[in-house]
């Protein structure tokens, strides 16, 4: 077991620590830091001076309190705080100088001496470290990755232009009830113990196909009595239709009947200049070709997306499976627990094969970009941004909104530093996998979309 000794001359501070690192094997070492008394003893003292000028003691004025009793009340506090700040500033100096790379941050070790000031003037501190491996990303064109294509068919052309017409359709007034149509009235029980006065009822839910014959071609004025456990056996359906609780319908069975006030009908949008304007802005389609194209070409878009989503996760999990290394396992498990206040041990050893591979996907993308060089502009974090804040705004609907719109939200969404380091993250992402796709072969293939779903579902 090899040791090595180190002495540390802070650049911050004015003191000569000893510091002592034994390395226990490759992926594990330990850091001890000796301090006498004079590594802290004028750090103290300052601090005491400034308690007395500043202590509001009865019966002294302020800065005329007793050195000894500034000293009893404050002494034993003040040496712990300050050994504490030297040792943390000191360990964190040390492992920038040494070009240590750690993981986690190092765990406070138990091992026989102990921080007690009343007994000692000198103190020692140990702490675990765990240390990244060292490996080489060695991808090459031996390697092979699949680059599936997808074609948009005709169904998908003509659902993707009913889901439009539908979206912006609207619900009119009918005059003789249909199977899709909503009917609004008054719904009671024959006995009349239980009343809706404002009840709706969908005839496309009524489950009996005989009673919901029974609502077809009536109209507004109309009354229809029905059994309500054949056509609702749901008792949630019951208890939305009579506006009640769950537990309140239990027992509900037997004729009811409803007074219809209004028949509701939904009726899609037409397929005209007026639909293409409200999806695409005004102008920018003017046939049903051109909104074909367009919607095609979305459709294509979409599946690109996805293609590429599911090779660069394929491309993460081939530097996975091909890049060899081993963790400090047992020591991460013990900073999972530290770090984590409401975590169990138990929680750890069931969550710790999901943390080990987002922790070897960590260390590989950052040995690819710093092998490569990689640095991430400013540029490509808003136009990051720019994109997430697009695709927030098209799942209200809004495809279309204005670059000077979007780059402000955009800004203002980078302003949370969280959020700025999320997107920061992902770029890199985004550039890492990019050169492992590159330095891999990459195959075409086409395939339906079920096809391709499948590939998901497998994963």
């Amino acid at each position: 077991m090899a040791q090595v000794m180190a002495v540390f001359k802070s650049i911050v501070n004015f003191y000569k620590m000893n510091v002592t690192r034994e390395n226990i094997d490759a992926l594990n070492a330990t850091v001890r830091i000796d301090i006498d008394k004079a590594d802290y003893e004028e750090k103290v003292e300052k601090k005491l001076r400034e308690y007395r000028r500043t202590a509001s003691i009865k019966g002294f004025r302020p800065g005329h309190v007793p050195v000894q009793m500034i000293r009893k009340m404050y002494g034993t506090t003040v040496l712990i705080d300050e050994v504490n700040n030297i040792v943390s500033e000191t360990l964190s100096e040390y492992i920038k100088n040494e070009n240590l790379d750690i993981l986690g941050d190092p765990i406070p070790k138990n091992d026989g001496h102990i921080f007690d000031p009343e007994k000692s003037d000198q103190f020692s501190f140990t702490f675990e470290l765990g240390l990244a491996p060292e490996f080489e990303v060695n991808l090459n064109k031996k390697h092979k990755l699949t680059r599936y294509l997808i074609e948009p068919d005709t169904k998908m052309i003509a659902d993707s232009i009913d889901s439009y017409t539908r979206r912006y359709g609207e619900f009119i007034t009918a005059e003789a009830a249909e199977e899709k149509d909503m009917l609004k009235g008054i719904i009671e029980s024959s006995d009349g113990s239980v009343k809706n006065d404002a009840a709706t009822l969908s005839v496309e839910m009524v489950k009996d196909e005989e009673i919901k014959n029974s609502f077809l071609g009536k109209q507004a004025g109309d009354t229809v009595e029905f059994d309500l456990r054949r056509a609702f056996p749901n008792d949630y359906e019951i208890a939305g239709l009579l506006k009640k609780q769950k537990d309140e319908v239990k027992e509900f069975q037997g004729q009811y009947s409803i007074q219809i006030m209004e028949i509701s009908r939904f009726v899609p949008a037409e397929n005209n200049q007026e639909l293409w304007d409200k999806v695409y802005g005004e102008g920018t389609v003017k046939s049903v070709t051109e909104f074909e194209a367009k919607v095609t070409e979305e459709i294509r878009e979409f599946f690109n997306r996805e293609t590429e989503y599911k090779l660069r996760t394929d491309a993460r999990d081939l530097a996975l499976a091909k890049t060899a290394f081993e963790l400090p396992e047992e020591f991460l498990k013990r900073w999972l627990l530290r770090v984590n206040e409401k975590t169990t041990a138990e929680d750890i050893e069931k969550d710790f094969d999901h943390f080990r591979e987002d922790i070897r996907w960590q260390l590989i993308k950052n040995r690819v970009a710093k092998d490569n060089e990689v640095k991430i502009t400013d540029e490509e974090i808003l136009g990051e941004a720019k994109a997430f804040t697009r695709a927030q705004f098209a799942q209200y609907g809004l495809q279309y909104v204005s670059e000077e719109q979007v780059t402000s939200f955009a800004i203002n969404f980078l302003k949370n530093e969280e959020e700025a380091r999320r997107i920061a993250e992902k770029v890199l992402d985004t550039r890492v996998l990019g050169l492992l796709i590159d330095a891999v072969r990459v195959d075409e293939k086409r395939v339906t979309p079920e096809e391709f779903n499948k590939l998901f579902g497998n994963k």
